[in-house]
This record gives structure tokens, sequence and C-alpha cells, in this order.
């Protein structure tokens, strides 16, 4: 009987040993040794979820204040949304002035987003500038999506 009681305790000694060498860090190998084999790749960390980005997202239309390209003021007026990060968006302006005679923009459907509309407006295509996330102030719908790929092939979004 006394024999299971020895067998006990040199299986817990077992134990400790093993859970305390994988636990320990390793030490650097002493000069004139090998190191000792590793154990292989410790496994990943649990990849947490992303967070969602919040506010405007790339292909919507929006309501937001645009700064003119002179830096003279600005203007509340529809735009378009290429890409952003957590503090600003950048953006094509959306006008409703006919541009047919400009090859820097392209006329885009707007009943699917204004409803109110009688004509179609344009997006000017040239360089986008940068907004505030704070100037952003109503979602008015979601870009063509046809019209969207040739934006975003042109603006390598």
């Amino acid at each position: 009987m006394i024999w299971w009681v020895l067998l006990a305790v040199v299986l817990v000694a077992v134990v400790v040993i093993v859970t305390r060498a994988r636990t320990q860090p390793r030490r650097p190998a002493k000069p004139g040794r090998a190191p000792k084999p590793s154990r292989g790749p410790k496994p990943a960390p649990p990849q947490r979820p992303a967070t969602p980005v919040a506010g405007p997202q790339p292909g919507e239309i929006w309501w937001a204040d645009v700064p003119y390209e002179d830096g003279s003021g600005h203007k509340v007026r529809p735009c378009l949304v290429l890409r952003g990060d957590n503090r600003h968006r950048e953006v094509l302006k959306i006008t409703s002035q006919d541009q047919s005679d400009r090859n820097d923009h392209v006329v885009i459907p707007t009943r699917t987003w204004d409803p109110g509309a009688d004509h179609d407006s344009w997006l000017d295509l040239t360089g986008p500038i940068r907004v505030p996330l704070g100037g952003f102030q109503d979602r008015a719908g979601t870009l063509d999506a046809k019209i969207w790929q040739k934006v975003r092939r042109l603006h390598g979004v």
C-alpha cells in the first residue's frame, strides 16, 4: 500500500517539473554549448473582430461642408466618398451645373439619391478633397455601381 503513495508523489513531481519547464522562459545557451532546439512556433493570439468603421463609406454620396479648392471658403454640397481615415474622408465634388463640355466630369444619375431632382448631376473627377468627419451632414445614397467601378479604377480605390 505504501507503494501507491510513493507512485502518487512521483507522479505529482513529474507534473510539476513538466509544467515549470513549459512556463519558464528559456535561458540563453552557455558559451561553447549548442542552443536547445525550439519547440516550434508559438500559437498565434486569437484574432479580435475588426471594429466597424463609422461614418461615410467609400461609394456613398453624402451632403457635406466641402472646402473650396482655393481655400477661400466652403459650401454644403453633395460629394462622393472615396476613402478615409479616422479623422477625414477624401471626396469628389458633385455639381448640378451642366459640365458636358468638360472631360474631367462624368454625368451621374441623381434620382437614386435625390428623388426630387429634375435632372442628372455631374461628378468632378479631378483630385480628391479632404473633408473632416465633422463636416458630413446627411447620407444621400450610393453611387451607381458601374460608375463607382470606373471611379475606383481612376482613383486607385
